[in-house]
């Protein structure tokens, strides 16, 4: 599975970006879709996932630092994953990552997932 990621930029604290990640292929590899942040100096850190269980179902996950001013979806028929970020602080600056795993559930840890798309920059300034 390949992942493409887009959407970051520079942005002022208070702004929003839509990022995006489109997989090669829709299939039990893409069960969970998720995105991951790593600023400089700092480890990978999760920051959303969401888990299409069929139909119109699906299951998100949020860390604490983000709920309420992120919000990820799915489009299935586009193999696509985005993450609408509202609100954004200088803290959210860093590199996005998407990544995708067969498991039925959302990890919440990087070593979780098995396929990575290249990183996006987010840069927020105050």
């Amino acid at each position: 599975v390949q992942l493409q990621a887009s959407g970051g930029g520079l942005v002022r604290a208070g702004d929003s970006l839509r990022l995006s990640c489109v997989a090669s292929e829709r299939s039990v590899n893409t069960n969970v879709m998720g995105w991951f942040r790593q600023a400089p100096g700092k480890e990978r850190e999760f920051v959303s996932a969401i888990k299409w269980s069929g139909g119109s179902v699906y299951y998100t996950q949020y860390t604490d630092s983000v709920k309420g001013r992120f919000t990820i979806s799915r489009d299935v028929a586009k193999n696509t994953v985005y993450l609408q970020m509202n609100s954004l602080k200088p803290e959210d600056t860093a590199v996005y990552y998407c990544a995708a795993d067969p498991k039925l559930r959302i990890g919440v840890h990087a070593g979780e997932y098995t396929y990575w798309g290249q990183g996006t920059q987010v840069t927020v300034s105050s």
